[in-house]
């Protein structure tokens, strides 16, 4: 599972049974999850540790036995601390919607007429059951794993509407909706331009703000500086390539928007505690 592009465009599972199951622990070269989003639906499993997450604006930790959901075209961000997590991505449309009354309660989620709750009250055994016999049935792929799997979302989506785990959908055109907004603009700029010189004022312009604001803006959202966060964006990809690529670490350090091999070496220990060569000879996989 890679978090490489915010707007994450990967095809998860198969054309014809799109869902899939990752699981992530530190040595995964994506251990921490970048701001990034896509139009799938996620189920996240925490098994150990805690999980330091951003939904949209909403932050928290989950723990482990938490279940998080989130929805398609949520932006979201997560920093693991001496954790492992397994994630269900799966495309709402996999979901035959037999007659009617089917296709219109699936159809309110996905045009988010209902907002399922982020978090899944595990509490509740009906629905700890199917969370578990979901995750169980991925993880095994036994024959006819697919009919289970199809069976345990409509069962989850039922006793979400029938306990009311859900509220109404923010209003598109909200505060709130708005800054999610000109923050997907920022991060698609570093996403589509993290190899080349980024200035503060370019970021800010495609947020439609001024620096100074944009600032303080950027860092209430992601907790990180403009800046930072790129170099994290940065370094994040050139984890990626060093474990799927055989190119050198200046190749990777100049594709990745470094000019200063020795700069690149430094801020790379700074956010991942080694050097790239060590880092990739620490048995890191994907």
């Amino acid at each position: 599972m890679q978090y490489l592009s915010y707007n994450e465009r990967k095809k998860h599972g198969t054309f014809d049974f799109p869902i899939a199951i990752y699981s992530v622990n530190e040595r995964h070269p994506q251990y921490v999850m970048a701001f990034h989003w896509h139009m799938e639906y996620e189920i996240i499993r925490v098994r150990q540790g805690s999980f330091h997450m951003t939904l949209d604006e909403e932050q928290f930790t989950a723990k482990a036995g938490d279940i998080v959901f989130i929805s398609g075209g949520t932006l979201h961000a997560g920093t693991p601390e001496n954790c492992v997590y397994d994630c269900i991505v799966f495309d709402m449309n996999m979901l035959p919607k037999w007659g009617n009354a089917c296709h219109t309660l699936l159809q309110r989620i996905i045009d988010r007429d209902i907002w399922i709750d982020q978090h899944l009250p595990t509490e509740d055994g009906q629905m700890a059951g199917v969370i578990d016999a979901l995750f169980s049935a991925m993880e095994s792929k036994a024959q006819g794993y697919q009919l289970v799997v199809q069976g345990c979302l409509y069962q989850l989506f039922g006793i979400v509407l029938q306990k009311g785990y859900y509220q109404t959908s923010p209003v598109k055109g909200s505060r709130n909706y708005k800054k999610v907004s000109q923050l997907k603009q920022a991060l698609r700029l570093i996403e589509e331009n993290y190899a080349a010189p980024l200035t503060l004022e370019q970021l800010s312009a495609a947020a439609g703000m001024s620096p100074k604001y944009f600032c303080r803006f950027f860092q209430e959202m992601t907790q990180h500086t403009p800046i930072e966060y790129l170099n994290i964006y940065r370094i994040e990809r050139a984890c990626y390539q060093l474990i799927a690529t055989d190119r050198s670490v200046t190749e990777i350090a100049f594709s990745c928007g470094y000019n200063d091999l020795s700069y690149f070496i430094k801020t790379f220990k700074r956010y991942k505690g080694v050097t790239p060569k060590r880092y990739l000879t620490a048995g890191v996989v994907s």
